[in-house]
């Protein structure tokens, strides 16, 4: 299993008590999977997270 499916499942079960919550707690849980998924895939070098943020300037 890859990384980032890893932190997808990881994401989804951290979330899952408070999915049986109510539909809230459910987005909730869809919203941490997805993270789960972006962390693992960053650490696989699939994606490039640090091209979303700004660069620090030498100014």
């Amino acid at each position: 299993m890859s990384s980032s499916t890893t932190g997808l499942v990881a994401g989804l079960l951290l979330a899952l008590i408070g999915a049986v919550a109510g539909f809230g707690w459910l987005l909730l849980g869809v919203l941490l999977g997805g993270v789960g998924y972006l962390v693992g895939a960053h650490l696989e070098g699939r994606i490039d997270l640090a091209a979303l943020l700004p660069g620090r300037g030498r100014g």
